[in-house]
Formats: structure tokens, sequence, C-alpha cells
């Protein structure tokens, strides 16, 4: 009875044991199962990329509008050259002042390294009204300027920084809203450069010649605010924030996918020479006797050309390649500056130079963004671009001053200038190419 009375109970806690282990098996698979259908949402939510829209055309639009007062007014530096150099800062050397607007393109590229971690952290709306607000006080600090330091510090520094912002906000949230046609979708968006570039040069001619630099300035910063406005109402991201620390050596971490760090090296090569032609063109045509009427009109034909150049090469990006297209555009660029701006001296010449280069140079800016969205996670486009834009921004930097040096030191002769332009393009070529190797070899494939 008692062996009995045992074996029931080992039963009965053997079967109790089993239903446990039942119940625990079917929760667990459940959990499993729930983690795995949460994983699978996740990454649905980033890989379904809505390639269009009327969502994420607005974005494109204001960031468009972004671009234009942004980057557009840089593509115009050509137009400040000339003036600080022949009015306010006339006792400085081309050299020194070119300082202030290479300080101006440096941080405008180089805050990408700290806003691209905002820009992962917070999203693209405290970066658009900060930047928007620093950007148009600079601007009206610079209407009040008329010393060397003052003018450094209102267009060198404050607008810089406050257009960084503005001009990263705008570029990094366009990679969520499109991948098939992403290179398009910058096309598109850096278009708003040129744009700029455009109509700026033409308008700030006039109205320093009506109502003085100090107005002019004034009445662009009006216009500046309604388009940014605009911009920071209607460009969103469509992932949420991943909030991390601001931490140095994850910018270094990235370069060690020797992709980025080949890319950004070549940027910063190309970088070093793109910005000569913008600043100095201007005062070799007016050191060349060239109609004063005519001069103006340079940097608008550069800037005209180059809106054909960006759109056809992000179109064209997307079917054959984004790294085949960045080699191509690079390799003509150097080119253009080697072997028609060297030997041309006539009118026509001239503006045959500046037509080719702006159309040739035109989609450097918006391909180099989708390279690196190419080779990177979506979520972190942020800091990796950032990363890029760090290193191109040194060639910025240095390169124009090292422009005005090489002129000074030849008694104004620009043969110098134009050398050092197309061979530090001509090196950011060849190390696209690496960049590419390094990915397919030698094969002829899109990449």
């Amino acid at each position: 009875m008692r062996s009995a009375s045992f074996s029931s109970a080992v039963t009965a806690v053997a079967d109790d044991d089993w239903r446990v282990d039942e119940e625990i098996d079917f929760k667990l698979h459940f959990k499993i199962e729930e983690l795995d259908g949460i994983e699978k949402l996740s990454r649905h939510a980033l890989d379904s990329y809505p390639d269009g829209g009327l969502e994420a055309w607005l974005v494109v639009l204001g960031g468009w509008c972004a671009l234009v007062c942004t980057f557009g007014l840089i593509n115009s530096v050509g137009v400040f050259e000339q003036y600080y150099v022949s009015g306010p800062l006339k006792e400085y050397n081309q050299s020194t002042v070119s300082w202030i607007l290479s300080a101006l393109v440096f941080l405008q590229i180089f805050c990408g390294s700290i806003f691209g971690l905002m820009f992962d952290n917070y999203g693209p709306r405290w970066l658009l009204w900060g930047g928007s607000v620093t950007f148009i006080f600079g601007l009206m600090m610079l209407s009040f300027s008329t010393e060397y330091y003052q003018i450094f510090l209102s267009q060198g520094i404050v607008s810089a920084i406050g257009s960084a912002a503005v001009f990263h906000a705008a570029m990094s949230s366009i990679a969520s809203w499109f991948q098939k046609n992403r290179a398009a979708a910058y096309g598109v968006l850096v278009t708003g450069s040129s744009f700029g570039g455009l109509f700026w040069p033409l308008m700030m001619d006039k109205l320093i010649a009506k109502i003085g630099f100090p107005w002019m300035m004034r009445v662009m910063s009006l216009i500046f605010m309604f388009l940014l406005a605009f911009a920071c109402l209607t460009i969103k991201t469509r992932l949420p924030p991943k909030p991390r620390r601001f931490v140095v050596k994850e910018y270094l971490d990235n370069l060690k996918d020797i992709r980025l760090a080949v890319t950004s090296v070549a940027a910063f090569f190309f970088m070093l020479g793109m910005f000569l032609p913008f600043n100095y063109v201007l005062l070799q045509a007016e050191k060349a006797g060239f109609s004063p009427t005519l001069i103006p009109y340079l940097l608008p034909i550069l800037n005209a050309v180059s809106i054909f150049g960006r759109l056809l090469s992000g179109v064209a990006a997307d079917k054959v390649g984004r790294f085949n297209m960045m080699v191509s555009l690079t390799f003509f660029s150097a080119l253009v500056c080697l072997v028609v701006w060297i030997p041309i001296k006539s009118v026509a010449g001239i503006i045959f130079f500046v037509s080719i280069f702006g159309f040739a140079s035109g989609g450097f800016i918006g391909i180099c963004t989708a390279l690196v969205a190419q080779i990177s996670d979506i979520s972190q486009i942020g800091t990796r671009v950032g990363t890029l834009f760090a290193i191109e921004s040194v060639g910025a930097l240095i390169g124009s001053p090292i422009g005005g040096a090489i002129v000074a030191a030849q008694h104004g002769d620009y043969l110098g200038l134009q050398l050092f332009c197309g061979c530090s393009m001509m090196m950011g070529s060849i190390l696209f190419v690496w960049a590419r190797y390094i990915q397919v070899g030698f094969m002829f494939t899109k990449v």
C-alpha cells in the first residue's frame, strides 16, 4: 500500500512538473515570437523608404529653400571678396581677406561633425529653428560691421554656425525618405544652392550700387527669414531619434571603415581646389580688364549651369552608380581647370570656363552625401556624414588662403593658383577611384 501510494505521489509531481515546463515553454515561445515580430516590424520601418509622395517631396522643397539661403550665399562668396578688397578691407591683401570666407565655408561644413550627432539625438527641429535665428542674427550684425574683426566674427563665425545647423539638418533629413532615388533627391535638393548662387550675386551687385552694402544685407536677411521659416515647417525626419552621448571616439571609429576613410580624404583634396574659381574668377576677370558690367554675371552663369549639373548627375548616379558618377564628375572638373582655365585669356574663354566648370562640379555636394549614405547604417547617417564633412572642411578652410598666397607670391599672376586648383581636384578624383576599388575592384559594375 505504501509503495503504491508513494508511486502515485511521484507520478502526480512529475505530471505537475510536466505541465509547468509546458507552460514555461509556451510562454517562452510566445515571447520569442513577440520579440521576433517587433524586430521584423522595426526592420520594416527602416527598410520601407517611401521614395516619393507629398510628405517626402515637401521635405525636399523645404531643404531646397534652406540651401538657397545657406550654400546659395556661399556660392556667392566671390562678390563679398571683390567688395571687401576694393572697399572696407582694401588695406588687406587677398589672402588675408579670403580667411573670412574660408572660415565661413569651413564652419559650414565642419560643424556637421557636431550637428550630425545632434540630428541623430534630437532630429532636425531644434537645429533648424536655432540655426535660422543664429544665421539671421549674424547677417544683421554684418550689416553694421566695418572693421576686419567685426566682419570675421559676424560672417565668418556667427552666421556660419547658424547656416551650418540649417544646412546639415536639411541634408541629413533627406536620407530617411529616399533609397532608390536618393541621389536624384539630393540632386534636386542641392539645386537650391545653385539657384541662390544665380540670384544672390545679381541682387547683391544691384543693391550695393543703389542702397549700399549695409542695407543690402538687411534686405537679404528679411528674404532669408521667410524662406527659412518655410524650411523649419516642412523639414522632418521619418525615423525617431536615437539619443546617445557625444564621444569623439565614435567619429574616429567611423574611420575604421576604410571605405569612409578614403572617401573622406578624397573629398578633402577635391574641396581644397573646388572653391578657388568661385573666389578668384571675378578678381582675375577684373585684373584682365573685363567690362565692369560683365563681371557681376560670371558667378550667376557658373551657378546657373551647375543647376543642370546637379540635377543630371543626381539622376544619373542612381542609374549608373554613385561612386561611378563621383569619379566621372571629379575627373572632368579637374581636367577643365587644367586644360581650359589655364590657357584662356579672353572674355569668351572665361565665360566658357565658368559654364563648363559649373556643370562639372555641380553635383559634388549632393552625391558626396549620397556616397556616405550608401556605405552607412541609416540610423548613424548624421555622425557618418559629419565625419566626412569634418575632414573635407579643412580643405575648404585652407584652399582659398593658399590660393591667395600663391597669387601674391607670383605678383598677381594666376597660373600657380590654377595649377594648384586642378592638381588638388585631380588627386581627389584618384582617391575616389581607390574608394570604388575597395568595394568592387576594377569591375565594370554599378557601385
